[in-house]
């Protein structure tokens, strides 16, 4: 390939600015259909510059095996610039590869660390950890404890356990990025029994001197009896130095450190010399006591050490910083502050040792950092995701039932809480929680400047992105196009979805949607009377992806390329395809609606565990953890036969029994979660049994009599099919506002199933078509209809296909203000509410709730995609 017809995809950091330096990154890049096949053509290159060492493996295909999606990654860099992706012929080749031996225990090594990871029936993950030949950290073991009951207090005895290694297989083996994933469970002291089911994956990158860590697990418990009560990674690290050449280094709030020795030689009522003081506070090896003043030397054993540390996140806003010379004496307060940022470190000045990191520690918590016997041969440092010290963790439901024993008093309470009960429902039981670590390997005691930005590239890592033109023009992700300001109009509405973006944003902190098992959620709907979203009002609460806020948020990310917006739909995806969806047992593969409790809804449905809202990530990042999630749901439609999302409102409730070959599967809300799920899965590994039921059931809408407008279709498990036959109309205002939209016009756009282009085309136009022209076209008007500001993108989407000016002026009408659950633009205000009328002050948008700023965002962002050029400039 000639210069002149290389083809190059432009890069951008995340952040703006390239950083000082990374330790590796791993990002996904799409490629347009066609393009290439083999990544091993790929490059990486300095923007006029030098061709980098990278790596490259496939994420998703398009239907022609042409790659969709790449996974790349480049090594550690001290000064990384700006980079671009380049189709050639040969890569470029590392001078410090990863290197995998796994003939017996996996051992990887790079230029810089060797990590020996552990074996199946042990305890420990990561056997050893050396730096240039030394061990400078070992037996790295996940740790936790649980209470059998609880009191008022919080009180009761508790048992300790660990981790039991099931399996350690190696995912990736370089030459950039090397990937090993660690599986296994909590084994509890004395009876032995097993639970918390793990998975922790290494990510080990050419040329670093830390360790990814992603660490994943369910809980598997009995709320009524088992209350976890601390859940932890620990190492140890072997200190070989005085005591005066250890050294602790603890991150504070907003860039502080805590930084001391184990045996302090500063503020002693003798001075042993100004370099002895300089080099301690720099944590540098100390010269030979023959050097410092004797009155120090001769009495250094009478200065303490201090042995243990313990910094403790209770809440996100306040931290406290203990230590103690040993067990069995007392804790002196050492600091306090407000939101830690996650990071501890123990270090030997000559021979290294060993930091953890927790990425949105303070946003997580309860959490807690520990140092255990730092005087002694051999340290300890354990990174607490929740913390022994704080209440146990209790899951059970939150209320009592209130009578609702029934199908009948169950729906009169969605009357007037909103809330979906029904007795054992409300189950916590197979629901899963992500962590992102990082080990710090050290030589010897790194500079306090080093570790400051060490701990903000832990909370904020390094990350190349596609930039929003290029991922604009690879065709991915539906209906959508980069900010264009080019008029009033469009300008105006830029502007509202940009106020919605930052309210939520502001949102976050104001309330403070933190904590273990809510962060990245935001809450469903709002209560101007006291000025609080309604976090106790039954389905009003924690919105669990109710009418797509996901798919609103990554949307707005790849037209803009916001840091802060991309933060808080990762967020998001961690949390609500952990906790908000079934890992194991009965649900395992379904969603809970919308609650005071992540897990309380009765509705387990597909809609909420939809891929539509995990493949953003999954394919920007590469992560492997996302894509775990959307391995477990092929084959999430066998959950019809023991849970039928519509039990509670059929007219033959009492007599319906499911029938695997003739299950009820809705055409919006379901078909949609499951034609993600297999587009995804086709895409990702080429499984040919999930293209089969993706392009099936595609074929069977369109020979649907009505197609999209049933409804309702029967559904074989079996054959993968639906019965054609069913001749009824249905519409729901919910079937096209989880997602089914988006991937609709995805799957229109990869491949051409006779007939279902126009099945869609016609539920589309005939959505918000008069009362008269949905007679005339299907015989009766259409009942159903609400939420006609969200489906004027149907109607666009209509008028930008067919160039339909008259179609593309009533979707800008329906956009502008006519219909129900309305929220316009002209209404969007801040207001500032003050104390003593509520908590702490806070701003409000009277006019806002979580289900119409969604829907609005797509809408606007979908109608300027498709129909922006139709836009009049009386548009208000």
């Amino acid at each position: 390939m000639s210069a002149d017809d290389t083809v190059i995809i432009p890069l951008r950091w995340l952040d703006g600015e390239a950083p000082t330096g990374v330790a590796g990154v791993t990002w996904g890049t799409p490629i347009p259909r066609g393009v290439l096949t083999d990544p091993a053509r790929l490059r990486v290159r300095e923007v006029g510059g030098e061709e980098r060492p990278a790596q490259f493996w496939p994420l998703a295909t398009w239907p022609d095996g042409s790659l969709k999606w790449v996974g790349c990654a480049i090594g550690a860099a001290a000064t990384p610039g700006e980079h671009e992706l380049i189709i050639a012929d040969e890569p470029a080749s590392p001078e410090g590869p990863v290197r995998v031996d796994d003939a017996g225990a996996v051992r990887v090594s790079t230029d810089v660390l060797e990590v020996v990871f552990g074996e199946p029936g042990g305890a420990a993950l990561v056997s050893s950890i050396r730096r240039n030949g030394a061990v400078v950290a070992e037996d790295l073991t996940l740790v936790s404890s649980r209470q059998g009951s609880i009191d008022e207090l919080g009180g009761g005895s508790r048992i300790p356990a660990a981790s039991l290694i099931e399996s350690v297989a190696v995912e990736q083996r370089g030459p950039i990025r090397a990937v090993v994933k660690v599986i296994g469970r909590h084994r509890e002291e004395g009876s032995g029994r097993e639970w918390l089911p793990f998975s922790v994956r290494f990510v080990l990158m050419a040329g670093a001197e830390q360790i990814r860590v992603v660490h994943s697990f369910v809980w598997d418990g009995d709320a009524d009896h088992d209350f976890l009560a601390g859940l932890g990674v620990s190492a140890r690290v072997p200190l070989h130095s005085a005591e005066h050449d250890r050294h602790v280094r603890i991150a504070g709030a907003e860039g502080g450190l805590f930084s001391e020795a184990v045996r302090g030689i500063t503020g002693l009522r003798r001075d042993p010399g100004e370099h002895i003081r300089t080099a301690q506070i720099r944590g540098e090896a100390l010269p030979a006591l023959a050097e410092w003043s004797p009155l120090v030397s001769k009495r250094l054993h009478l200065v303490p050490t201090w042995g243990d540390f313990s910094l403790t996140q209770a809440n996100a806003d306040g931290f406290l910083l203990r230590k103690r010379t040993r067990a069995g004496h007392a804790w002196i307060d050492a600091g306090a502050g407000t939101r830690s940022e996650g990071y501890i470190s123990l270090t030997d000045a000559s021979t290294g040792g060993l930091g953890i990191g927790v990425r949105s520690f303070w946003q997580s918590f309860p959490g807690r950092l520990d140092i255990r016997d730092a005087a002694t041969d051999v340290g300890t440092v354990t990174a607490w995701l929740h913390a022994p010290d704080a209440d146990p963790m209790d899951l059970r439901f939150y209320h009592d039932g209130l009578g609702q024993d029934d199908f009948a008093t169950q729906l009169d309470a969605l009357g007037i809480t909103y809330e979906d009960y029904e007795p054992g429902f409300g189950d916590a039981h197979g629901i899963a929680r992500t962590h992102e670590l990082t080990l710090f390997v050290y030589a010897g005691t790194a500079p306090v400047e080093q570790v400051a930005a060490e701990v903000v590239s832990l909370q904020s890592p390094p990350l190349l992105q596609p930039t929003s033109e290029h991922l604009h023009a690879a065709g991915v992700f539906g209906d959508w196009a980069p900010v264009d300001r080019s008029t009033p109009v469009r300008s105006e509405i830029e502007d509202s979805i940009d106020f919605l973006l930052d309210f939520y944003l502001g949102q976050v902190d104001q309330r403070r949607w933190y904590g273990f098992w809510n962060y990245g959620d935001v809450m469903h709907a709002y209560d101007p009377d006291r000025h609080v979203w309604r976090y106790d009002v039954g389905g009003y609460a924690w919105d669990n992806s109710e009418l797509s806020p996901d798919l609103w948020l990554w949307t707005s990310y790849l037209r803009t390329g916001r840091a802060d917006v991309f933060r808080l739909a990762e967020a998001m995806t961690r949390h609500t395809g952990e906790v908000d969806v079934y890992h194991v047992g009965r649900w395992a593969g379904l969603g809970s609606r919308h609650n005071v409790q992540h897990w309380g809804c009765s509705a387990k449905q597909l809609r909420i565990s939809s891929p539509a809202y995990r493949r953003y990530f999954h394919y920007l990042t590469a992560d492997e953890r996302v894509g775990d999630l959307l391995d477990e749901l092929r084959h999430s439609d066998r959950r019809f036969l023991d849970t039928d999302p519509t039990r509670k409102v059929r007219e033959d409730a009492a007599t319906y029994r499911p029938d695997r070959n003739a299950l009820a599967v809705g055409l919006g809300t379901d078909w949609g979660a499951l034609a993600a799920t297999w587009l995804a899965d086709w895409e990702r590994t080429g499984n040919e049994w999930s293209r089969d039921r993706l392009l099936g059931t595609m074929a069977d809408i369109a020979a649907l009599p009505h197609g999209f407008l049933t409804g309702e279709a029967l559904y074989d498990l079996d054959t993968g099919r639906f019965d054609t036959t069913r001749d009824r109309i249905a519409v729901s205002h919910l079937s096209a506002v989880f997602g089914l939209v988006e991937i609709v016009s995805e799957l229109i756009d990869l491949v051409d199933v006779p007939g279902f282009r126009d099945a869609w085309f016609n539920y589309c136009r005939l959505y918000l078509a008069t009362p008269q022209e949905q007679a005339r076209a299907v015989g009766a008007p259409l009942s159903g209809i609400h939420l006609e500001q969200a489906h004027s993108r149907l109607t666009a989407y209509v008028a930008a296909q067919e160039g339909d000016d008259e179609q593309a002026a009533r979707a800008w009408a329906a956009f502008e203000g006519i219909g129900e659950w309305l929220v316009h633009r002209r209404d969007f205000r801040l207001d500032r509410i003050e104390p003593p009328y509520v908590l702490n002050a806070i701003d409000e948008a009277p006019s806002v709730s979580t289900n119409d700023a969604a829907q609005y965002g797509l809408a606007a962002i979908q109608n300027l995609a498709l129909i922006g050029n139709r836009l009049s400039k009386e548009a208000r």
